[in-house]
């Protein structure tokens, strides 16, 4: 099998040149968080993305070999971005290991991007269980039924645990939080804000956390 065979398209040649308008510091919120909340209202209402509060996160472990997943963002202000997770999964194995974390929005059909570095915490439990009362009954079941990341025999035994967990607890009836689920609050220390250009002269304008609170923003090169 020749390479030509085992890749059938010529990914050199891919490649899409973006128009779109720029983004200068004139343009830039007060805050990374307002500034997000102004993009992700556009991703959200003329992106034409399937979920724009889909990101991927970068964890490391103590070794630092790194690893990334798709999650969902559920939340955000000023004090940061909350995911949701088992805390007996990879990622949250590696941040009880190496809080540092980066979190990427890979908004493609605006020629956005934006990446959060910070350090992640665990949400207070109260959080957890309000956020919890609002999923779904079967995401609810689901966080039961799934010791996330382990390796199982098949398919069959996680249905098999779900089917036992919707017959202990039917639609309609209180399911309680895993006292091995809940959150996690990325605490940005750097947001940057990646607008696609022509040519590959993209703006790329990152805030960057002061000692006293403040943001200082600075521009990096493509």
């Amino acid at each position: 099998m020749t390479d030509r065979d085992a890749v059938p398209f010529d990914l050199a040649s891919m490649r899409k040149q973006y128009r779109a308008e720029g983004l200068s510091e004139s343009d830039l919120a007060a805050s990374p968080v307002e500034q997000f909340a102004r993009w992700f209202a556009q991703a959200a209402t003329e992106g034409g993305m399937f979920e724009p509060n889909a990101m991927v996160v970068s964890t490391a472990d103590a070794e630092g070999r790194p690893s990334s997943r798709t999650v969902l963002l559920k939340h955000f202000d000023e004090q940061g971005f909350v995911f949701y997770t088992n805390y007996g999964s990879r990622k949250a194995r590696d941040l009880a290991e190496n809080p540092h974390v980066s979190l990427l929005f890979p908004w493609h059909p605006m020629a956005r991007q934006v990446i959060v570095s910070g350090v992640a915490r665990r949400t207070a439990r109260d959080e957890t269980a309000a956020y919890f009362r609002t999923r779904p009954h079967g995401s609810r079941l689901g966080a039961w039924a799934s010791a996330q990341s382990a390796v199982i025999a098949g398919r069959a035994e996680l249905d098999a645990a779900y089917a036992e967990l919707a017959a202990r607890y039917p639609e309609g009836e209180q399911v309680p939080v895993p006292p091995h689920w809940g959150g996690f609050r990325v605490v940005p220390h750097a947001v940057e804000f990646w607008q696609g250009r022509e040519n590959r002269l993209h703006d790329r304008l990152r805030y960057v956390a002061q000692p006293d609170g403040s943001w200082r923003v600075e521009r990096l090169s493509p």
